[in-house]
């Protein structure tokens, strides 16, 4: 149920990355530890993993090289996807060690937490899960473009969910996106976060001439994101619902598929792995999705 799609053996079909630069997000754990774990082991040049805390990164970094000594240099990045200025700082530090950037993959979120707001004001999981990562890929744009003029398989995968289709209808109520959105479960404000995942990408996309953006939902998977969930009920639910889901180790495979693929296309959507996904309306609508570009670029215009 949560598992399916098209054949895909990461030892097989990950294509050689040779001289490649990759950043994944959130790689300490779950699902981006997963995906550096794949893509380590295909020959890249480096490897930058993105987290919050040093301590869990060269936890995750020891625990890597301890699996595979072989694997290609991993290097941690901090990064705190809730502010501005650190989002700043770790792609200055980016572009101070690299000339090329060939795959990001935008990991990182969190799921179902408490009310509050990021340093910028922001309702926190909007602005940890879509706010953040926006920010973070436009300041990377020119490094992707260089990168794309050399290697036309240059990508963003940005990672979302199927928890999409439960957005509330009247989905970007944006004055209320600066403030804790108090009137709104904590699901229905990740579920906003993660629409607006999709529809940013495909806003990406079709504004692209050269890098590929692509979005993802992994399906069901057993991660450490329903930890953070708040409230007794929502908690008791979700760790329940984890015994049916798929391992982290397949759980990746859409991601990794979607990184390293020659088969992935600008503006494509997949579900695990490598099918089309079969998303809500409200994520198919093209005006929604102008006016969250139109909206995330008036607050981000001032740091790009």
């Amino acid at each position: 149920m949560f598992w399916s799609g098209k054949s895909f053996d990461p030892d097989k079909d990950i294509p050689d990355l040779k001289g490649k630069v990759i950043i994944v997000t959130g790689g300490n754990v779950g699902l981006g530890l997963e995906t550096i774990r794949q893509l380590a082991r295909h020959n890249p040049a480096r490897i930058y993993l993105a987290a919050r805390s040093a301590e869990k990164a060269e936890t995750a970094i020891k625990q890597l090289r301890a699996d595979n000594p072989n694997a290609a240099p991993i290097s941690f990045l901090n990064l705190d996807l809730s502010s501005f200025g650190s989002i700043k700082a770790a792609v200055k530090k980016f572009q101070d060690s690299e000339s090329r950037l060939d795959i990001l993959v935008n990991n990182a979120g969190i799921m179902m937490v408490a009310e509050g707001l990021t340093k910028e004001g922001y309702e926190v999981q909007f602005g940890t899960n879509h706010i953040g990562p926006a920010l973070f890929t436009q300041l990377l744009q020119p490094i992707l473009s260089k990168t794309a003029a050399i290697n036309p398989e240059t990508r963003v995968v940005n990672v979302s969910s199927a928890s999409e289709r439960v957005a509330p209808s009247d989905i970007y109520k944006f004055d209320e996106l600066r403030t804790t959105s108090p009137e709104r479960h904590t699901t229905a404000r990740y579920a906003t976060s993660k629409i607006a995942n999709v529809h940013y990408t495909l806003a990406l996309a079709e504004r692209s001439k050269d890098v590929k953006f692509i979005t993802v939902h992994p399906g069901m998977v057993a991660t450490n994101l329903h930890h953070e969930a708040s409230g007794f009920f929502l908690k008791t639910f979700l760790n329940t619902a984890i015994y049916f889901a798929t391992p982290v180790e397949k759980g990746a495979y859409n991601q990794i598929w979607a990184a390293t693929s020659p088969d992935a296309q600008n503006g494509g959507c997949y579900a695990p792995t490598g099918l089309s996904w079969k998303r809500s309306k409200a994520s198919q609508d093209h005006e929604l999705q102008e006016k969250l570009w139109n909206w995330t670029q008036k607050e981000l215009s001032t740091h790009i």
